[in-house]
């Protein structure tokens, strides 16, 4: 099925005064630009607006593949939460817009998702242009338009997705072959313009509550990242949100516990670690699917926090921790008093085993990574939920960053914790959180 991005944006010149909307459709999978939208509306106020930008962009999409599915994003706290069904509609002008809007596509192939305002200056820019041409008693034109609809080439990948060095080789690359043009075009080029002035409404009240949530305005940055000083767009990134497990048994005691132990289920407090867990990703609203490693304390914290968000967990063997061998169970006090020579050769290369023929970090490392490929190529340009262990986590991070082995072993990583890298077309990755434990305090 295919899968297209809307990103719709609103404004009023006075709140309510002079007013445009615009919207774009494109590629989730490639990011090309589809179809542009834009339209002087009158006098209205900035929520009816973006209303009006999301029904034309919804629209224009339908126009595309009216059996596709939609990822709306929008800077518009308010419109994406009640269009979530999360926030009620009391404004009499949105009502019959945010009704209209449900009906274009059917609701269960819609997803919406709030954006920092940053990351929506084509639809801004495009809602701008519509109200300067009412302002000149005119209609928006596409042939007038200074939004840019071309999508620039994409280099063909080398090496595979999140290799940092084969990724910053492309970005040198490019970067030498556009004479360094793109980071200074990035710096230079026109700011979008909007007069955000808002009234004692309840939009504007509700916008307010939107801006000085912090924790929501994180959580997108980790859903939508920016692709940094790379000159070219590289479309929507598949991105990972990284779940380890919450505490076993053996978690407090930190005890080895790999694939080839005693495989525990979560212990009282990793349920409620979950439930946490579940509780601020479903504020977020950004997870689209749920893989969890086939071990079982995984699988549980997947269904508690999957339950929550209405999603079905699917699972992926490579995602599973190293089998520690004969040090499953023990301490590391009681590995180095039992095997010292074999615990100083696995802390010196990557390439040894644990006693007892259990898994090299280099064996988990291409085990974690042709796992990788084959998500990212699966969820290109989605927001995924990967649950798993220590030693996956920190490889995907480790690859991300082009870090060495040793690298393994000065990361911290909590129980229940969350972090993020975000894989784009050019095979470049970009580490977006790492061990974030805020959701559990």
């Amino acid at each position: 099925m295919r899968e297209f991005v809307v990103e719709a944006d609103g404004g009023s010149r006075g709140n309510p005064g002079p007013a445009g909307y615009g919207a774009v459709v494109s590629d989730a999978a490639t990011g090309e630009t589809l179809a542009e939208a834009a339209e002087y509306i009158g006098v209205a106020t900035n929520n009816v607006a973006e209303y009006r930008g999301l029904l034309a962009g919804l629209r224009a999409a339908r126009e595309l593949d009216p059996d596709a599915r939609v990822r709306v994003r929008m800077d518009s706290k308010l419109v994406v939460e009640q269009m979530s069904g999360r926030w009620k509609i009391k404004h009499p002008a949105m009502k019959p817009l945010a009704a209209e809007a449900a009906t274009v596509f059917p609701p269960d192939r819609v997803t919406y998702e709030w954006i920092p305002r940053e990351r929506n200056t084509h639809a801004d820019r495009l809602a701008n242009e519509a109200m300067d041409a009412g302002r000149r008693g005119e209609q928006w034109s596409p042939e007038a338009s200074r939004a840019d609809l071309a999508t620039p080439a994409v280099p063909a990948p080398e090496g595979p997705p999140g290799d940092a060095a084969a990724g910053a080789a492309r970005v040198r690359e490019a970067l030498a072959s556009a004479g360094g043009a793109g980071v200074e075009d990035a710096a230079t080029r026109d700011a979008p313009s909007r007069n955000d002035s808002t009234g004692a409404g309840e939009e504007a009240l509700a916008d307010a509550d939107a801006d000085a949530d912090a924790d929501r305005r994180a959580a997108q940055a980790v859903a939508t990242p920016s692709s940094g000083w790379a000159p070219a767009d590289m479309g929507a990134p598949a991105t990972f949100v990284l779940l380890r497990h919450g505490e076993t048994p053996l978690t407090p005691q930190k005890r080895f516990s790999g694939s080839g132990g005693s495989d525990p289920s979560l212990s009282d407090i990793g349920r409620e670690q979950a439930e946490k867990v579940a509780a601020a990703l479903a504020r977020r609203g950004t997870v689209q699917a749920v893989v969890a490693s086939p071990l079982a304390r995984t699988r549980e914290t997947a269904r508690i926090v999957a339950a929550r968000l209405g999603l079905d967990v699917a699972v992926e063997d490579g995602l599973r921790e190293t089998d520690f061998g004969a040090w499953e169970g023990l301490t590391f006090g009681e590995v180095r008093e039992r095997y010292p020579d074999d615990l100083d050769a696995w802390l010196a290369s990557p390439d040894a085993q644990p006693t007892g023929g259990g898994e090299s970090f280099a064996a988990t490392a291409a085990r974690v990574a042709e796992a990788r490929d084959k998500l990212v190529a699966e969820y290109r340009g989605r927001t995924v939920l990967l649950v798993t262990h220590v030693t996956p986590i920190k490889t995907l991070i480790r690859l991300a960053l082009g870090a060495p082995p040793e690298a393994l072993f000065r990361m911290e990583l909590s129980a229940a914790s969350l972090s993020a890298v975000a894989y784009y077309a050019d095979g470049n990755a970009s580490v977006r959180l790492f061990n974030d434990t805020s959701h559990l305090r």
